[in-house]
């Protein structure tokens, strides 16, 4: 006895993937001579059954018009043979799709119904986007502010340090002199490697290097400059066709900060000084002032009650934060921690963002499948239109890094692409930011060479280097990651420094000094020409995908523009571009 539905097969599920409110869904599935009656089940908030009709070659079909509303559906099959016995079919039990197994438990195959409406902005999905950490990626020599209880780097060669030195307690109070003025002037760096977006890690006063803990959301950090040169950098940058795109930390401040103000350096009245603060209805207090809901435990790190009138409105009036650095020049936000924001949060701020700018892009942290997040005992949709315009591609990452450090083969970073593809809709999907590196992993070379020095303590972990060896294996893959970031569909993006080879274990590790004097400038070369090809070719950028497999250490890459138009249904001179990806 054989059943047989493909969830990504447009032959078994007709239109295949996430599909607008209101479509029709024609579902087929083949079944041997002994199987006399199929049925669907379907559930879209209730359960509903659906005969299915015999038709030839053993397949059976039905058509079910999805909600007008935007929501996940999920559906599985019953089979009866003529002896009245039933079996139950649906998808295999690591839920990413494709073809059905026999279970008594099946799991559900996914369809997501989103907004008709729902677009994101063409420049995302069409891009270059680079990932700068503001402090280490170039100095002015601009005068700035200086603080007692920081540490300023002598020399830009330098490693970073731990604070305290030697301790796995690090506070990241040591700073290199990376200012907004130095970023404006390696723009025509950046636009001649093929940038055209800009993420910025956080840029607002905080106490920190990292900027995490927020001090004031309505002011930029005295040591990166002034609000002025933030409009300044924006006005320059789009002069050579880049946007900026800002780092929005807004599931917690820092203690020490205008909100909080623990320590008392700010002039405000701070929620931890009198519950008579602005700001006390900000925060929530198990006993006041000195215990609090702190962000995953950190005490440095109060967390916001996201829900409170009083600090939405401060995030989404006309001249709230979320508006108005969008007014000073940023082209929109990548949210921090986005499945710890709540829906609502959400909703509000992307309705502010866009309400200011169109075109503004609202990206967020999600670190795994964003159209079915389990966040706080609930299961969210972040892609259904009213959200997030897209996420950050951690699973694509791990997959990839998988896949060339030989954990996985070729067939696994296959099923996750598809699997993506099946559950996004075609605006998420595309807006994808398609990372290697960043600020909170490992450099792409050491996590690519498979040597991230994690196994030794933090304090040993400073000076570390990849051998030769190594570095040649960790920069081969790099090369062959970014080929497969540019060759599939959303944004492939660069953490500063990577493109020269940097190295570093975890934070802070990863987030040393770009290396201008040195660095592997070959690497950069063969880098840049990628990028260049990904923003030259339209078929690269909102072409038809396909993926094969030849074998376990081969990935094939196909991307497509067939009738005059591309995926989105703009025009676009035919072609077709295939990518090989080799470990």
């Amino acid at each position: 006895m054989e059943l047989y539905h493909d969830s990504q097969s447009p032959f078994c599920r007709l239109p295949a993937g996430a599909v607008p409110c209101d479509t029709h869904v024609i579902f087929r599935i083949r079944a041997s001579e002994e199987i006399t009656a199929v049925t669907l089940r379907f559930y879209d908030g209730s359960e509903k059954w659906f005969p299915m009709e015999g038709e030839a070659m053993g397949w059976f079909h039905c058509s079910v018009r999805m909600p007008d509303i935007p929501i996940l559906c999920w559906y599985d099959f019953r089979a009866e043979d003529a002896h009245g016995n039933e079996f139950a079919y649906g998808g295999p039990q690591d839920g990413m799709g494709g073809e059905g197994i026999f279970s008594p438990h099946p799991h559900a195959w996914q369809i997501t119904v989103y907004d008709p409406a729902y677009t994101t902005p063409s420049w995302l999905r069409t891009g270059v986007m680079y990932q700068i950490f503001p402090d280490r990626f170039y100095a002015s020599g601009a005068s700035h502010p200086r603080r007692e209880e920081c540490y300023y780097h002598e020399s830009w060669q330098e490693e970073p340090i731990l604070m305290p030195e030697g301790g796995d307690n690090n506070c990241a109070r040591d700073f290199f002199g990376g200012d907004l003025k130095g970023i404006q002037e390696k723009l025509p760096y950046l636009a001649e490697l093929g940038i055209t977006v800009l993420y910025l890690n956080p840029i607002f006063q905080a106490r920190s290097n990292h900027r995490y803990d927020t001090a004031d959301y309505q002011t930029i950090d005295p040591h990166l400059g002034e609000n002025a040169d933030f409009v300044s950098l924006c006005a320059a940058a789009r002069e050579l066709g880049i946007r900026i795109m800002l780092d929005g930390v807004f599931s917690h401040t820092g203690e020490d900060s205008v909100y909080f103000n623990r320590y008392g350096r700010f002039p405000s009245v701070g929620a931890c000084q009198s519950t008579h603060s602005p700001y006390y209805p900000w925060y929530k207090f198990t006993r006041y002032p000195d215990e609090y809901k702190a962000w995953w435990g950190f005490h440095t790190l109060p967390e916001i009650e996201k829900n409170d009138p009083t600090y939405q409105d401060f995030m989404f009036r006309e001249d709230g934060v979320v508006r108005s650095w969008i007014k000073n020049g940023s082209s929109g936000w990548r949210l921090d921690v986005a499945d710890e924001l709540t829906m609502d949060f959400l909703r509000k701020l992307r309705a502010a963002a866009k309400a200011e700018d169109p075109e503004a892009v609202v990206l967020g942290e999600v670190w795994e499948d964003a159209s079915h997040k389990v966040a706080y005992d609930e299961m969210r949709c972040y892609c259904q239109g009213d959200t997030l315009d897209s996420v950050m591609n951690y699973p694509l990452r791990a997959a990839a890094n998988d896949f060339f450090t030989g954990r996985t083969d070729a067939y696994a970073l296959a099923r996750l692409i598809l699997s993506q593809k099946e559950n996004y809709p075609l605006p998420f999907y595309y807006s994808l930011m398609n990372l290697a590196g960043s600020h909170d992993r490992a450099r792409a070379i050491n996590t690519l060479a498979d040597r991230t020095f994690e196994e030794l303590p933090l304090a040993s972990r400073r000076g570390r280097k990849l051998t030769k060896e190594e570095y040649a294996t960790g920069r081969r893959r790099y090369i062959e990651m970014m080929k497969l970031l540019c060759a599939l569909p959303g944004i492939p993006c660069v953490y500063y420094g990577d493109e020269r080879g940097a190295q570093g274990g975890p934070d802070p590790f990863c987030r040393g000094a770009f290396p201008w004097e040195g660095g592997d400038q070959e690497l950069e070369k063969e880098i840049r020409a990628l990028l260049w090809q990904r923003r030259r070719s339209p078929i690269l950028q909102t072409g038809w995908l396909n993926v094969k497999v030849p074998d376990a250490d081969t990935l094939l890459i196909t991307r497509r523009i067939v009738g005059g138009v591309d995926v989105f249904g703009a025009p676009a001179e035919d072609g077709e571009i295939t990518v090989r990806i080799k470990r």
